[in-house]
């Protein structure tokens, strides 16, 4: 389980501790939300059935005309009068006239603008305020429905009006005997009260009708209506009611009244943002304070933990690294001011630095030893070769082959000054490289069925090495691997730079070693060395182990050409401390 600091229990403490605030304080506003909307709901559907009380109102009152006017002597003896020619004598045209200064008087008694129209048959005329002309009765008896019927006017919106025949009752007959009393009114005075309630709050109220359409108020948003009818009609929502609907990503609060009297629905929306935007406000102050004491008891818990626990995780740190020999290590107080923590670094620092004096001279001695049994590593190297040169030029002398004979010396002659140039600790690889294609060469002259590539990237032969580290990789190649098999002769050099360690590998498609063996051999190599085991490979595991660090030295591991696979690795990052470190 990973280890937590100071600083991340604090503040999980103070997320434990505001989580159940938050959770109180949002039930409580989801409750005050609840409250709210349905408040909002009746306050709003109150106000339209109010409203739709008074247009209803309004209607109704002009439907009672017809039974106002036929209380009037002149409009009911127009039933009873006759005319025998096909224009008014004197005494009819007296009683249009009072008649059509009484439907008159009855139009202006109504805020609403409204229209008056007596039908008689025994007059062949419809009275209006204006005029006394024939009518179709055909067209008419058409017309003749009961209750209110609208008509539309186009872009003028629409028009209602109501039939009443007298006597009552005889609708269908009112075309031959009696009267015919009509009220009508266009939808610019439902338009007019629309506005007057419009201007009273934020809503926006439209009559709609599905058969005929809708009534908008003068300034309403008529796309945004036509919107929501469309999404209402959608879901199945055009009933009386309360609704929420969304459109274009905006919720709305839609309360819908129906007007029994014309058969309308009154509808009406108000933004839910619009009302919810107070408890939203209060919402993100009180989320913004919870984030400011958050953040503000973060920024304390930090504090806390900058002076307390990150000075004692530098001191445990300090006191490993000096438990595991790391002498150079200093701490550094932090912040101004006199405190335990800056008495504590100061005497640390102080015992260290006795510590490091009274070792630096062993150090030292240490440093010049292993300098020592380098130089004793790299000088064993030269012996070997020398032994495996002159027994070739012995068996190259005795079956006469004088080219190899002479060869074989130039390139221990090449060799002798290459190996007594090696004052220095470390050379280009690419001189190691020449140094063992010339070796390769000799060997082919000597084993006809030897062949070998290199493939080593340019910029890994600019890498430093230490000297005589390949060949006898090579070297042992030959001899124990091709050699041993009669069938194999390849030998495949290769390097690669992973940006850390830089690598040479030697395979050949000779004998190999078994895994027991081969798992064996590695072990050895890492081991003092014993007087039974050969000393190429553990000399050069042991010169790369020393020089640049426990990571480097000799990998071995099976070839895919069938032989075995050395591989030679070294840290390139480490090469000029370890050569600051020697000297």
């Amino acid at each position: 389980m990973p280890k937590v600091n100071l600083f991340s229990k604090i503040v999980g403490l103070l997320i434990i501790m505001l989580l159940p605030i938050i959770g109180l304080y949002s039930y409580s506003n989801h409750i005050s939300t609840e409250v709210l909307d349905s408040e909002l709901n009746r306050s709003n559907t109150n106000q339209l059935v109010f409203f739709q009380n008074q247009v209803n109102s309004s209607i109704n009152l002009l439907g009672l005309w017809p039974n106002l006017l036929i209380q009037d002597p002149d409009i009911a003896n127009l039933r009873d009068y006759y005319v025998e020619l096909d224009n008014l004598d004197l005494p009819a045209i007296t009683m249009v006239k009072r008649i059509q200064t009484k439907l008159s008087i009855q139009e202006s008694s109504s805020n609403w603008k409204s229209n008056l129209a007596i039908y008689s048959p025994t007059l062949a005329r419809v009275i209006t305020v204006n005029d006394a002309v024939p009518y179709n009765k055909e067209t008419l008896a058409a017309r003749l429905k009961r209750g209110w019927q609208v008509k539309p006017l186009g872009a003028d919106g629409f028009r209602f009006s109501l039939m009443t025949a007298l006597p009552y009752n005889n609708l269908s007959q009112a075309t031959d005997t009696g009267l015919l009393i009509e009220v009508s009114f266009d939808s610019s005075n439902i338009q007019g009260m629309l506005d007057q309630f419009k201007r009273d709050g934020r809503r926006d109220p439209f009559y709609y009708n599905e058969e005929w359409g809708t009534i908008y108020n003068r300034t309403a948003d008529q796309q945004l209506g036509n919107q929501l009818i469309a999404q209402l009609d959608e879901n199945g929502l055009l009933a009386s009611g309360s609704h929420t609907v969304q459109v274009n990503g905006e919720r709305y609060l839609v309360n819908i009244v129906r007007s029994e009297t014309i058969g309308w629905d009154l509808i009406d929306y108000i933004p839910l943002s619009d009302v919810l935007q107070p408890i939203n406000q209060t919402n993100r102050l009180f989320y913004y304070s919870v984030g400011l004491l958050l953040l503000m008891s973060c920024l304390i818990a930090y504090m806390l933990y900058a002076q307390v626990q990150v000075p004692i995780k530098q001191l445990v740190v300090s006191f490993q690294k000096l438990k595991n020999g790391d002498y150079g290590v200093r701490l550094t107080p932090k912040g101004r001011g006199n405190n335990e923590f800056k008495f504590v670094f100061i005497r640390f620092n102080r015992m260290v630095q006795q510590i490091q004096e009274l070792f630096e001279n062993v150090y030292l001695e240490k440093i010049h030893v292993r300098e020592a049994k380098l130089k004793q590593l790299q000088s064993q190297i030269n012996p070997h070769f020398f032994y495996n040169c002159f027994s070739f030029i012995s068996s190259m002398a005795k079956l006469e082959n004088y080219q190899s004979v002479i060869a074989m010396s130039q390139n221990l002659s090449n060799y002798y000054r290459y190996t007594t140039r090696q004052e220095r600790d470390l050379v280009d690889a690419r001189e190691e490289i020449d140094f063992v294609r010339n070796y390769l060469d000799i060997q082919q002259m000597r084993m006809n069925r030897l062949s070998y590539e290199l493939d080593i990237p340019e910029h890994l032969l600019r890498f430093q090495i230490p000297p005589l580290v390949i060949q006898p990789l090579v070297e042992n190649a030959v001899i124990h691997g091709i050699e041993q098999s009669p069938n194999a002769g390849r030998i495949r050099i290769s390097g690669e730079f992973d940006g850390e360690f830089a690598a040479i590998t030697v395979e050949d498609d000779g004998v190999g070693l078994d895994p027991e063996r081969l798992f064996s051999l590695q072990y050895q190599l890492t081991r003092p060395m014993e007087q039974e085991m050969g000393c190429g490979l553990w000399n050069v595991h042991q010169r790369l182990h020393l020089r640049f660090g426990a990571s480097s030295g000799i990998v071995l591991s099976p070839s895919p050409l069938g032989g075995l696979k050395v591989q030679i690795r070294w840290n390139v990052t480490r090469e000029k401390q370890t050569e600051q470190t020697l000297t």
